[in-house]
């Protein structure tokens, strides 16, 4: 398995950031969306970011508009509202695809080598989570309805 340290993404301030940057980090990479019933899921992202961080643990938030359009706005209005209603402080990329032709290369490749259900490649919804090592490998996909807390463990277990 190849890691991920290859790929590039935009903040939502419009700044490409080398995966590179997070080398030697565990990474829980979510593609999130602000109008969604799993939104609130916001507070325990947050929660494990300011618990795990200082161990060299990061969350890699990516928003995305391919379910339900439930996340319509555009990257200041994404930024001011994980800012303002869940006081977002892990790293927020710009809006991407996540399934499809225009899927960005990051999840394709977490879809590859971390695949769902009965090895299915395609992310059914918001909020699902890749878990990566420090090897930038990804080791385990969780689906949306599987809560932040409830990956604690399996974090803890990678640090």
């Amino acid at each position: 398995m190849a890691d991920i340290y290859r790929h590039k993404a935009l903040t939502l301030e419009g700044r490409e950031v080398a995966l590179e940057d997070y080398r030697g980090q565990v990474l829980l990479i979510v593609n999130t969306a602000s109008k969604c019933g799993f939104t609130p899921q916001y507070t325990g992202l947050e929660s494990l970011y300011g618990r795990f961080h200082d161990r060299g643990f990061s969350i890699l938030g990516f928003p995305c508009n391919q379910f339900g359009r439930q996340e319509p706005g555009d990257a200041a209005e994404i930024a001011k509202f994980c800012s303002l209603t869940y006081a977002v402080t892990f790293p927020m990329f710009a809006k991407v695809e996540v399934n499809g032709d225009n899927a960005h290369p990051l999840y394709e490749q977490l879809k590859t080598e971390a695949p769902g259900l009965l090895g299915s490649k395609a992310i059914k919804w918001n909020f699902t989570k890749f878990l990566v090592n420090r090897a930038g490998v990804p080791v385990e996909r969780f689906a949306p309805t599987v809560k932040p807390e409830d990956l604690t463990a399996k974090i803890m277990k990678l640090l």
